[in-house]
């Protein structure tokens, strides 16, 4: 396989490159409107997105600059299902993106990563720290709610295929309507989510665009356990510039974890995006205008 081959398509460069255990990952490759202002912007998304997720987002830092990066992690979207399940975890995926960075020539740069994406961020922080520059957090810190995790395993692997587009708009809005319920009767906003998170089957059927088997990651998952500690792997990011982006209404990321997250890191920058839940999607006006200064300073 081409080790980050460019394909030319709408605004990016389609990439495909190996992993270092034989898989594939792609990625979107955004790049800068000449001339360059900084590092290079990666971009990881969700337990169950893609990078269709930063379609909005990422031209616009790329229009301010910046080279962006927007990976879909194994098991999602156009990068290759991983045979062993049991891969499906932060630590895999975070040797998966520096072996993205290795391949594409970027020897550092400024992360956004949203969710599960943060978390891969976090442990990048741990084994190769010397790869970025700052940080953007997005509805996640070193503490997790239970109840949000309870909510998404109750979901996730577990959705049935559809015949329409429709039908997609109205599973999404079913699943994610509660963070955002200002967008509750706005149906262009939940076909816009559907094309996202869904794709097209063989058969003309319609389904999530991940492996089901990434919900293995939640098989022992116990409600009333206490929350994991991710303080270690939060403080060795925290050596760097962060912005700490926060849905009002998240049920993953709590109020106090933010303050927790302030206490660790005094200069820790935050933004929180009212009326909306788990999570942002960085396009709402006030995350993107923090996303616009933070990176103004970022590197």
């Amino acid at each position: 396989m081409d080790s980050g081959a460019p394909i030319a398509i709408g605004g990016f460069e389609e990439r495909i490159v190996p992993t270092v255990d034989g898989l594939t990952i792609y990625a979107r490759d955004y790049p800068p409107l000449l001339p360059e202002t900084g590092l290079p912007v990666i971009c990881l998304h969700g337990l169950t997105r893609n990078s269709r997720d930063f379609e909005v987002i990422a031209p616009r830092i790329a229009a301010l600059g910046r080279r962006v990066i927007a990976a879909d992690m194994r098991g999602r979207g156009k990068s290759a299902n991983d045979p062993d399940p049991a891969h499906y975890v932060p630590a895999v995926y975070a040797q998966d993106v520096l072996a993205l960075m290795d391949k594409l020539g970027i020897a550092k740069a400024v992360f956004v990563g949203t969710s599960m994406g943060g978390l891969i961020t976090m442990v990048l922080a741990a084994l190769a720290p010397d790869r970025i520059a700052a940080s953007v957090l997005n509805d996640v810190g070193p503490k997790l709610n239970m109840a949000g995790l309870a909510r998404i395993s109750a979901y996730v692997g577990r959705t049935q295929p559809v015949d329409s587009w429709a039908d997609a708009a109205e599973a999404v809005r079913a699943t994610n309507g509660a963070a955002f319920p200002e967008r509750t009767d706005d149906d262009s906003f939940w076909q816009t989510f559907a094309h996202r998170t869904f794709r097209t089957r063989d058969d003309g059927r319609l389904e999530f665009d991940y492996d089901p088997l990434i919900a293995l990651a939640f098989a022992d998952f116990d409600e009333d356990a206490p929350a994991p500690d991710l303080s270690p792997l939060f403080s060795a990011l925290a050596q760097k510039p962060m912005l700490s982006v926060r849905g009002g209404l998240s049920d993953l990321l709590a109020d106090d974890v933010v303050a927790m997250m302030r206490e660790l890191k005094p200069d820790l920058e935050t933004v929180t995006v009212e009326n909306i839940g788990h999570a942002p999607t960085l396009e709402e006006p006030e995350a993107w205008d923090a996303l616009l200064d933070f990176l103004a300073k970022a590197d």
